[in-house]
């Protein structure tokens, strides 16, 4: 287990996206009753969030213009494998670039987004994962995510699971004991090959 030092100096779309062409999916498929009950949904779990309610609209802005920036450079987008994720203004950037020039612009390019708290520089110098790998990370991150909600002691809303490469990032709002038990759960977990902790603690 590893933990991110909190000065660590895309592709991402932000929540609102995803949550915005889901309605409009929805609303074509089954009608606009059934998107309703879909926002309404939506609707509780940023409620059970523990960032105000403006903070998360921030996070979902702070990742859509992130994306945005790094689409504008053609050597990113042609060459690397970047995700962005932020939570309470702290960003994490994951994924692989082939060389350092490459891996430091995907930063310099979005060092200047309003409001970023700070941001931790995951991105590895490699070759860009394989379908295979990537289908993968999302097989991981929905076994952790059940594992987080099987266990009691902690309400696995609070925390959000990034899986690149086999390897776990863990962020949220929680407390240090809530944290523990997230990475022990985590680190437990069959084809886990390293967790960092991201966590804001309250």
């Amino acid at each position: 287990m590893l933990t991110l030092a909190s000065r660590s100096s895309v592709l991402s779309h932000g929540r609102t996206a995803r949550i915005a062409g889901l309605f409009m999916l929805i609303s074509v498929l089954q009608g606009c009753a059934v998107a309703t009950v879909v926002a309404v949904t939506a609707g509780v779990t940023m409620v059970a969030d523990r960032r105000s309610f403006s903070k998360q609209i921030e996070d979902q802005r702070i990742e859509f213009i992130a994306h945005n920036e790094l689409n504008k450079q053609k050597a990113l987008t042609k060459n690397t494998n970047l995700h962005v994720v932020s939570l309470n203004g702290t960003v994490l950037v994951v994924g692989q670039a082939p060389n350092s020039y490459l891996r430091d612009l995907a930063i310099k390019t979005i060092q200047d987004v309003p409001n970023i708290v700070t941001i931790h520089n995951q991105i590895r110098i490699s070759a860009t994962t394989a379908i295979t790998t990537q289908s993968n990370d999302i097989w991981l991150t929905s076994k952790v995510k059940s594992a987080l909600f099987a266990n009691s002691e902690i309400n696995a809303k609070d925390v959000k699971v990034v899986t690149e490469n086999s390897e776990v990032f863990l962020l949220g709002l929680v407390t240090r004991e809530e944290a523990n038990i997230a990475v022990e759960i985590t680190r437990n977990i069959n084809g886990v090959s390293r967790v960092f902790k991201v966590f804001e603690y309250i």
